[in-house]
């Protein structure tokens, strides 16, 4: 059975860009903050299902609840960036990104007591506008990225981008390896499995033939995303647009259980695992950054 990679982006329900024109980031500390107690049901969720999985921590979201790092570590998963602001990158000059990348990084490190190999852009938003960020992620030491959605969106996405794990060339010559997000190649379009809102969105029965599909018929492990607040049934609710509200609350019930499921029917390691079964990483020790 092929190994897929299972990813948790650690963020806060009013982080989300889609209510980022009604939430300002100066204004996140006057918000019920619930992302630790959704994290760790997460952790739970995982410990009795007996998998591990890579967790993209949001900087602001570690500096304020460090517990949340040390426990992910300590229960055996993988700890990978986020960024800190959750700022869409393509909205950023080079010097803000590589600056606030620096500072995650380090922080996550400090925390979790081992190197942080992984990142994930905020709302996938490294595009063919901000490839540039590629290039700063590989000088910041981290060994792959999974920013790419190779899907046609309004916020993010390069719709012809390759679709596998691979090692990737940056715009000034540097190398990265990328783990795309899952999208199923339809030829006439690509339909996005790889989690968040279109896992609500689509009937499970949906998702799981559509990940057999690239498990079996395309011979490719997928990776699946999803967020801490997607399983708070009871989180505040913002007044955003409808369009924004319906991408956010939608199925909020179901998605617990949906979950349970997916961690029965398919096999999961963290990302940096998967990566070495493919030999585009070599197989991590876990070694402390401060070890003798």
């Amino acid at each position: 059975m092929i190994s897929n990679a299972l990813t948790i982006d650690v963020e806060d329900y009013f982080q989300v860009s889609a209510f980022s024109n009604i939430v300002d980031y100066k204004d996140w500390d006057r918000h019920d903050c619930r992302v630790e107690r959704n994290t760790a049901h997460i952790l739970r969720l995982f410990s009795d299902a007996g998998v591990k999985a890579t967790f993209f921590v949001l900087g602001w979201v570690a500096s304020r609840y460090p517990n949340i790092v040390r426990e992910i570590a300590d229960q055996g998963h993988e700890v990978a960036c986020h960024g800190y602001s959750h700022q869409l990158i393509y909205r950023q000059s080079p010097a803000e990104f590589r600056s606030e990348t620096v500072s995650a990084k380090a922080l996550l490190e400090d925390q979790a007591q081992c190197r942080v190999l992984g990142y994930r852009a905020a709302s996938y938003s490294i595009t063919n506008q901000s490839l540039w960020a590629l290039d700063i992620l590989n000088e910041c030491g981290f060994e792959y990225d999974s920013s790419i959605f190779p899907i046609r969106h309004d916020r993010y996405g390069i719709p012809d981008a390759e679709q596998r794990p691979h090692l990737h060339a940056t715009p000034n010559g540097g190398r990265i390896v990328e783990f795309p997000v899952t999208a199923l190649d339809l030829h006439l379009a690509k339909l996005p499995l790889g989690g968040g809102g279109y896992f609500r969105l689509f009937p499970y029965w949906l998702t799981r033939s559509g990940l057999r599909w690239v498990n079996t018929m395309n011979k490719m492990p997928f990776i699946f995303y999803l967020h801490p607040w997607e399983i708070d049934v009871d989180q505040p609710r913002l007044n955003g647009t409808w369009f924004s509200r319906f991408r956010h609350y939608n199925n909020l019930d179901r998605c617990e259980t949906r979950l349970k499921s997916l961690l029965q029917d398919f096999k999961f390691e963290p990302v940096k695992n998967v990566l070495a079964n493919l030999q585009l990483l070599p197989m991590q020790t876990d070694a402390r950054p401060n070890a003798a």
